[in-house]
């Protein structure tokens, strides 16, 4: 066993620890299971919404983007950055909801909106069709991490399977509260490592960050500036646009907001979050590095530029750290993707097969549910699949069908009822579906249309019909409420 992954254990072990430590003195119900009793202060929310930014994206996506697509990267902190500042106004009030009604789940939160039990279900579906995908990337990232930086000692399908079972322990031993514990350590480990990686490598290599990126501008000058087409100007701005909005729809995302002490939490975690994550920039710093350092990687090995780069500047030792910090990137953010499913669908398909359930039975539950989700995510981690592939360039477009029913379920007057609402995301997603899986873009209808429409993201476009829809359906149906209104008092007055 060499030195790396003797340190990438020892943090293994720690997180394993605190993760289970954490339920110390906790009665634990579902309310603290789910949402930590809604007891957390500006420090865990912070760790915990920052842990959703910082996951193995940080290690592999983030610097393979820049990798590969060069300039596209930064939509990632812009999107980020504008879906903090929406929610400065947007999270407070979904909390205060929650707290008056007892909501501790998304599904739960609409269901409660619409006064509809199907719209609990099929927010529940869409939430984990959404996030099994990012379930599988985190435990995929943490073996391809973990593997890479032990110099191979240790494969990836051995390292997944170890880090898919230390989540899945903590998680049913301490809920929210061990990922919050895990989050503590793993955002200083990311402070440390990424700041450390994206300073020195420039200098190391180049003498500084400007002659980084004048070397690049000599070797590859496409890479630093959006393409004429494809990952254009109109994808970049549709495309933070619908991730900016779909940010907090993640159920993982809208889990730690109704895990908050508070509105006033949320606020400034609003206000201090965006800076965080203009930590992604050093990221992008060594992806930019590999163009110029290590050459020639194709396809998904551009994911491995900033391992590949650490192994070949820094000792075993310091590799060591480095696997350690992407093992945490994906332990923090799998394990509360994991509880938030679960508790979704407990609180929706579970709850309509058993209604008078008692609090224990929806804990045991949703524990049920937990091992189910990790043991089909760590199946298609180990056999890989297309469909997976498929779903996870749909995940955010996926999501982001909620938000008209969302947006408008915040004024006291709801404009749209639960047929409208229902409607638009079954069309929204339905449009989403077919656009990825047959590789349809407005061109393949409409040949002569300009590359500045026929970039726009598909998500975008799905989400101003079901807007549309939405609004006609809910205008359509509006009598339909009524009408049950007035049955329903009738019925009333007659009892």
């Amino acid at each position: 066993m060499n030195i790396s992954l003797i340190i990438i254990f020892m943090f293994l072990i720690l997180a394993l620890y605190l993760g289970i430590n954490a339920r110390k003195g906790k009665d634990m119900n579902m309310q603290q299971f789910a949402v930590g009793g809604r007891g957390f202060g500006t420090l865990f929310v912070f760790l915990l919404v920052a842990g959703e930014v910082y996951t193995t994206f940080t290690f592999l996506g983030g610097s393979g983007w820049a990798y590969s697509k060069g300039a596209a990267v930064y939509y990632v902190p812009t999107y980020i950055c504008l879906a903090y500042v929406l929610s400065y106004w947007l999270v407070p009030k979904i909390w205060k909801y929650a707290k008056e009604h007892s909501v501790i789940s998304q599904p739960d939160y609409f269901a409660s909106k619409y006064n509809s039990r199907s719209m609990g279900i099929i927010v529940a579906i869409l939430g984990s069709m959404a996030l099994v995908p990012y379930i599988v990337i985190q435990i995929k990232g943490l073996g391809i991490i973990v593997s890479e930086a032990s110099y191979g000692a240790i494969s990836p399908v051995v390292a997944s399977f170890i880090g898919a079972i230390a989540v899945t322990t903590y998680v049913i031993i301490s809920g929210i509260h061990g990922s919050a514990w895990t989050a503590v350590i793993k955002d200083i480990m990311i402070l440390v490592v990424v700041v450390f990686l994206g300073i020195y490598i420039p200098i190391h290599y180049f003498g500084g960050i400007q002659p980084m990126f004048e070397s690049v501008q000599s070797v590859k000058p496409e890479m630093l500036t959006l393409s004429n087409q494809g990952l254009s100007i109109s994808w970049f701005i549709s495309t933070v646009l619908l991730n900016a909005v779909g940010f907090y729809l993640l159920p993982h995302s809208f889990s730690v907001v109704l895990s908050a002490n508070g509105e006033k939490t949320l606020r400034k975690n609003a206000i201090t979050l965006p800076l965080y994550t203009l930590l992604l920039l050093f990221v992008f710093f060594i992806g930019f590095t590999a163009v110029v350092q290590i050459p020639g990687l194709q396809g998904a090995e551009g994911d491995l530029s900033l391992l590949r780069l650490a192994i070949e500047t820094f000792d075993p030792w310091v590799i060591g750290i480095v696997g350690a910090a992407g093992l945490l990137t994906a332990l923090v953010p799998a394990s509360v993707m994991l509880m938030s499913a679960s508790v979704g669908l407990t609180k929706s398909f579970y709850n309509a097969i058993v209604p008078k359930a008692t609090e224990k039975q929806q804990l045991i539950a949703s524990k049920l549910f937990l091992i189910g989700i990790s043991s089909v995510a760590l199946i298609f981690t180990i056999t890989g699949g297309e469909a997976l592939a498929i779903l996870n360039i749909m995940s955010y477009s996926l999501i982001s069908q909620l938000a008209p029913a969302l947006f408008f379920s915040f004024p006291k007057n709801n404009l749209i009822n639960k047929y409208g609402a229902i409607t638009g995301i079954v069309a929204g997603v339905f449009i989403v579906l077919y656009a990825t899986i047959f590789n349809v873009k407005i061109a393949t209808f409409f040949p002569n249309v300009p590359h500045v429409i026929n970039d726009i993201s598909t998500g975008a476009i799905a989400l101003l019909i079901n807007t549309v829809v939405t609004l006609v359906v809910s205008i359509f149906t509006k009598n339909m409420d009524i009408n049950k209104k007035q049955m329903s008092d009738i019925e009333a007055s007659n009892y």
